[in-house]
């Protein structure tokens, strides 16, 4: 016999049945009606609102803050590839530079500007291929001429850029001695001493060559101001200045413009560069950002102080000093009617920072030369690169020393149109090595970089011969 439920457990059970039913169904995805219906929006909360940490104001200024850090963090990326260049823009804005500029525009007014212009164009092209040449090689740049065109030719350009080095210290020495001795007066000599034992104690400290970075960078910036305000203190005239970029060559500019060309486009400077790009540790990837932030700005800006001091001379000495041309204590002496005592002191402070600053990247440069072409290493804390660095020191005050009574502007300049001598070997040697293209990869010299180098030999050779008929 079969039990049949009571009507109550019955209708309970229905009712259990029923609410399954309903429940799977509302729980199952329904794909064939509308997306789902988003959920409520959330209450607002005034409390929250008020908070300082979803103010509107903060969150507004918060989006702001991100490329404000950024463009921070670019300005001290771009600071921290500068260098190299500016050791080489040092060496060659010496107080040889200086002098030939305040001579060139007192005797030739605005004429010469063109030189210097030009100098700037072929500096770059060679001190580019330096640094390419550096980046892409296993060793130093006479290590790699060694290997790839022989030992002998290595220790040649090693050999030539130290003997360069030795020229260029004379008129180094010899204007850090004249720059204080118009700020602070007394014997030149003296003062010359001076610096040449500071010079050789900031080249032994610790991690060098970074000392030496950073040195010369905070004495350009100071050149800079001095110039930019000399400049502005004898109102140029600019239309002139333009005009001067035409290029003439004036009759009995004679040794003047080989030291121009000497000093502003100067080959062993560019040839250096490979060193310091090396002991900056730049590497292959890093190359287009080093051109934008060192390269072009540490070699264009000597070229345009240049330019400004000759400006300058032609303003307030044009047609002054007969065929020597005006004196430094004649150009600081004009500017003091026109600054006061200010004027001569910007001027004569400027010109004892290119000298400070060629002195330290002129010997540097010379010792690293002379040790890696004789197989001796080639980094600044070596020992044996730092006796060369002393030696180019030793040799520059020794002759100052032995040369007193000797006009100090005309030894100067004889030291610097000396240095074109070693030039065109050098500039053969970095061509080369561009163009290899085993070595070189993609960075090998285009066609229009090897144009540019082959106008840069044709004026080298002009000055070469322009010395041999100046001094024979």
């Amino acid at each position: 016999m079969t039990l049949q439920p009571p009507d109550e457990l019955r209708g309970r059970a229905a009712e259990g049945e029923d609410r399954e039913a309903t429940m799977s169904q509302s729980s199952a995805p329904d794909r064939s009606t509308a997306a789902p219906t988003p959920p409520p929006a959330p209450r607002p909360r005034p409390l929250e609102a008020a908070s300082p940490a979803t103010s509107p104001t903060v969150d507004a200024a918060a989006p702001a803050a991100a490329p404000a850090g950024r463009r921070r963090n670019k300005v001290l990326h771009t600071l921290g590839l500068m260098g190299p260049a500016f050791i080489v823009g040092a060496w060659q804005f010496g107080p040889g530079n200086l002098v030939s500029a305040v001579q060139a525009g007192s005797r030739f007014y605005y004429s010469l500007i063109w030189v210097i212009a030009l100098s700037v164009v072929l500096m770059l092209a060679f001190a580019d291929m330096s640094i390419r040449v550096g980046i892409m090689s296993r060793g130093s740049v006479v290590e790699t001429i060694k290997e790839t065109l022989g030992r002998a030719t290595g220790v040649a350009a090693g050999l030539g850029v130290f003997t360069i080095t030795l020229m260029f210290s004379v008129g180094n020495a010899v204007g850090t001695g004249l720059g204080l001795s118009l700020v602070l007066g007394g014997n030149p000599v003296w003062w010359t001493l001076a610096c040449t034992a500071l010079v050789a104690a900031v080249l032994f400290a610790r991690q060098a060559y970074r000392v030496i970075e950073k040195i010369v960078l905070a004495i350009v910036a100071t050149m800079a101001v001095a110039f930019i305000a000399t400049a502005i203190i004898t109102r140029p005239d600019w239309g002139d200045a333009a005009a001067g970029l035409l290029p003439t060559v004036p009759a009995g500019v004679g040794l003047l413009l080989v030291a121009l060309v000497g000093t502003n486009f100067s080959l062993n400077a560019a040839f250096y560069a490979g060193y310091a790009s090396r002991e900056r540790g730049l590497r292959r990837e890093q190359y287009r950002e080093t051109t934008l932030a060192d390269t072009i700005p540490g070699i264009v800006a000597p070229g345009v102080m240049t330019a400004l001091v000759i400006a300058a001379a032609a303003a307030v000495l044009g047609g002054t000093g007969g065929q020597q041309g005006a004196t430094l204590e004649q150009f600081s002496g004009v500017l003091e009617p026109l600054a006061g005592e200010a004027g001569r002191i910007i001027f004569a402070l400027g010109f004892t920072g290119a000298a400070l600053s060629a002195m330290i990247a002129n010997a540097t440069a010379g010792g690293t030369l002379l040790s890696d072409g004789l197989g001796w290493g080639n980094r600044v804390s070596s020992g044996r690169v730092r006796l060369g660095i002393l030696g180019v020191l030793a040799f520059g005050a020794t002759v100052t020393v032995l040369a007193q009574g000797t006009s100090p502007v005309q030894l100067i300049i004889v030291a610097q149109a000396l240095t074109v001598i070693v030039a065109p070997m050098l500039g053969v040697l970095l061509v080369i090595l561009a163009n290899n293209r085993r070595l070189m990869s993609d960075l090998r010299n285009r066609w229009w970089q090897n144009a540019v180098a082959a106008v840069g030999f044709v004026a080298i050779l002009a000055t070469c011969y322009q010395l041999v008929v100046t001094t024979f």
